[in-house]
């Protein structure tokens, strides 16, 4: 892990297959496009928490597989307080299994889509969520992982 990118990693869920932090901070890393340093919060939450925030933030009532919530704060050192990620540990899974992907492959995946809605990326119009998936795949092909959307 670069010292210039701090990961806070909050596991508020019983799941227990979820990555080691060492894995999410590559992951982080690994889609971090800047060069200031940064500090990114990664939440694993359980289903209610998820449909909560969904709720809330989407209008949207149920639990998805992970919520960005961007920052863009400079602190007084001149780190970016990039943002929130809020992950679901049971989506995820699920998801996993329904899409007959590996889990490791499927968490990279939804750590680096979270990391670059938190830089401003998006896929609501096509054209941008073309770009966004073209990224990803990138990134998980340098990482060893397949292309998420086959």
């Amino acid at each position: 892990m670069k010292n210039d990118i701090y990961v806070c990693l909050i596991n508020d869920c019983a799941e227990t297959r979820v990555p080691d932090k060492a894995d999410i901070d590559t992951w982080v890393e690994s889609a971090y496009l800047g060069t200031q340093p940064i500090s990114v919060s990664v939440k694993i939450v359980d289903e209610q928490e998820s449909q909560k925030l969904n709720s809330l933030y989407r209008h949207k009532i149920k639990p998805t597989n992970v919520l960005s919530f961007p920052m863009n704060i400079t602190d007084s050192d001149g780190r970016l307080l990039l943002g929130d990620i809020a992950i679901c540990a049971s989506v995820l899974s699920r998801e996993a299994s329904e899409q007959d992907k590996t889990l490791e492959s499927h968490w990279a995946h939804m750590i680096i889509h979270g990391m670059l809605h938190l830089q401003g990326y998006d896929h609501v119009e096509s054209e941008a969520a073309q770009a966004m998936e073209t990224l990803e795949k990138k990134i998980l092909h340098k990482l060893g992982y397949a292309d998420p959307y086959v």
